[in-house]
């Protein structure tokens, strides 16, 4: 005996995401994501400052860098040690 397949059938069987806390799990993932890459990525502007030839520059991108590991929440620093990894930055974070 045949199966027929309706088009209902086939949206849930294939359906990627299959009910509303499957895409709330996927929204916050993307948020967490998008979270630690946005410290990584202000923690290697503040390192580029020490690039720069003014002394008074070097000494605003570290004021800088120690206000952004003060401010960032302990639960996020695994995750933006992996963005600083990608980007070469040279800071590390302690858990």
């Amino acid at each position: 005996m045949r199966k027929i397949f309706t088009n209902k059938n086939i949206v849930d069987q294939f359906s990627p995401l299959k009910s509303k806390t499957d895409g709330n799990e996927l929204k916050k993932r993307l948020r967490q994501w998008q979270h630690s890459r946005s410290w990584a990525r202000l923690i290697c502007e503040a390192e580029k400052m020490w690039s720069l030839e003014s002394k008074e520059l070097k000494r605003l991108g570290a004021i800088e860098l120690i206000q952004l590991q003060n401010e960032m929440p302990f639960n996020v620093r695994r995750r933006v040690n992996v963005w600083l990894v990608r980007f070469s930055g040279a800071t590390r974070l302690e858990d």
